[in-house]
């Protein structure tokens, strides 16, 4: 999972994930969207790759690199559990609940309100 997260902390590794998403490209496909020079983006595609967030193949001289997104998988299921209410956070709206329909029983049980006898 920390190499997908340091993977995916660059900008132009992100842009890149992003355009294979919509299909398989050639490095210079890539490349040429990019102000960067070629070998800073084969840097990029390196980490990827080693990351196992890419796979390329070759076709003839060029190398066609195509999105796979299952080691994101980890770190999707982490990011739930961190942005998730705790075990405690959800014992406790529970309590409020509880407290709330508590009083709320208790003010039908103990009768009318004054403002509901001055509109009786």
């Amino acid at each position: 999972m920390d190499e997908v997260a340091g993977a995916i902390a660059d900008g132009v590794r992100r842009e890149i994930l992003l355009m294979l998403r919509d299909g398989p490209l050639t490095a210079g496909q890539i490349a040429d969207r990019f102000a960067i020079s070629r070998p800073a983006v084969s840097r990029h595609l390196r980490v990827l790759r080693e990351a196992g967030l890419v796979r390329d193949t070759a076709d003839g001289r060029r190398r066609v690199y195509a999105l796979v997104t299952a080691p994101l998988d980890e770190l999707t299921g982490w990011l739930v559990r961190l942005t998730r209410p705790s075990g405690w956070q959800h014992r406790l709206d529970a309590l409020e609940t509880e407290v709330y329909r508590t009083r709320r029983e208790s003010r039908s049980a103990a009768g009318p309100t004054r403002d509901q006898e001055k509109t009786a």
